[in-house]
């Protein structure tokens, strides 16, 4: 936080941070940014929002003061909002809009859990699987569908070379470790581009997840595409994920997208249970000593400031690397290590979120 307030003008560059969802724009380039009014240690910005659904705007609200809150460097910072919906803004004698129906479960599953981050590269689905052993070992019935068409990892992550089988009309998930799991990549030839976008792309995780017989779950771990476009928007509206975990490393550019995709989660209404931040530090394995080469640090900032748990910390450990190649997670071939440890507890913290709802 700055020691004393910014200028309207420094103010301005912050608000220019903050992207509309689905855009590379920010919100006032968008013209979003009505008024600001500085009193003192107080800051008041009043935002015009049109044509934009209430839920939306409340995140965008939120996430304004919350950063203005931050770095701006006063006591009271005040949003107001002017919001006209979609609705408002049909002209003449149009039908309404048609209601979107509730997002739905998935029969047999008691609870989906998305695992998500904002940028590729951050080790999302190891830690996706590891959670999923994590909750094997724990005695829970669990599933896994890898839901980045474009870059499925589930195949070599569980190092699975047969394909789905079937039973009638629906799919059977391939099992492994004691978990079922389904990726587009037991359908598809290795190496073999999916050209697909926009709705061909959702329909397809649609069918995969609908036509699947997942059986009874206690968790289904739905591995979402790296970034916050429309394949995790409309996951979101069309089935009921009761909570987001959201995996970041701890360098700032990293930290800038968890931002990104927890103000997604909160436009969709799916609470985020919390943050982890792998590659978070290197313990040498001959004098223990810890280092931490992408920075230190990064995952308690953005839990603080998104007001949300640290679930735990992975460590850089390229042993990690070995067993995810192999396709026997590191919490199943060295489960009394500490990377092991490490995902254990993070997935305690997910147990314990899930528990209490």
């Amino acid at each position: 936080m700055s020691n004393k307030p910014l200028q309207e003008a420094e103010i301005l560059k912050i608000l220019k941070t903050v992207k509309y969802p689905g855009y590379s724009r920010d919100i006032v380039s968008f013209g979003m940014v009505k008024n600001i009014i500085i009193e003192g240690d107080k800051l008041q910005v009043e935002l015009v929002m049109r044509g934009v659904e209430q839920r939306l705007a409340d995140g965008l609200k939120e996430y304004t003061h919350n950063i203005l809150k931050a770095e701006a460097g006063f006591k009271d910072v005040e949003i107001l909002a002017e919001v006209t919906p979609p609705a408002e803004e049909t002209h003449g004698h149009q039908p309404p809009p048609e209601e979107k129906a509730p997002p739905q479960p998935i029969p047999g599953v008691k609870k989906i859990i998305a695992v998500s981050s904002g940028k590729g590269g951050v080790g999302k689905s190891t830690v996706a699987v590891n959670l999923a052993v994590a909750a094997v070992k724990a005695g829970k019935k669990v599933g896994i569908m890898d839901a980045d068409i474009h870059g499925p990892s589930l195949p070599t992550l569980l190092h699975i070379e047969d394909g789905p089988g079937t039973e009638g009309d629906r799919m059977l998930p391939v099992e492994k470790y004691g978990i079922k799991g389904m990726s587009i990549g037991f359908i598809v030839e290795p190496g073999q581009p999916l050209i697909w976008r926009g709705p061909m792309l959702n329909k397809a995780l649609e069918q995969l997840l609908d036509t699947t017989k997942w059986g009874d779950l206690d968790v289904l771990f739905l591995d979402l595409p790296p970034g916050t476009g429309d394949v995790q928007i409309s996951l979101s509206q069309k089935y009921r994920i009761d909570g987001a975990i959201v995996v970041t490393t701890p360098q700032n550019l990293a930290l800038e997208d968890v931002r990104r995709g927890a103000v997604m989660f909160q436009h969709t209404a799916v609470p985020v249970i919390g943050i982890v931040e792998n590659m978070s530090y290197y313990s040498c394995p001959n004098c223990g000593h810890e280092s931490h080469p992408f920075g230190a640090g990064g995952g308690e900032k953005e839990s603080s400031f998104l007001g949300i748990p640290l679930l735990g910390k992975i460590p850089l450990d390229p042993q990690i690397m070995v067993q995810s190649d192999s396709g026997e997670p590191v919490v199943l071939a060295e489960p009394e290590g500490g990377s092991a440890k490490s995902y254990l507890q993070v997935w305690e913290n997910v147990s314990n979120y899930i528990d209490s709802k």
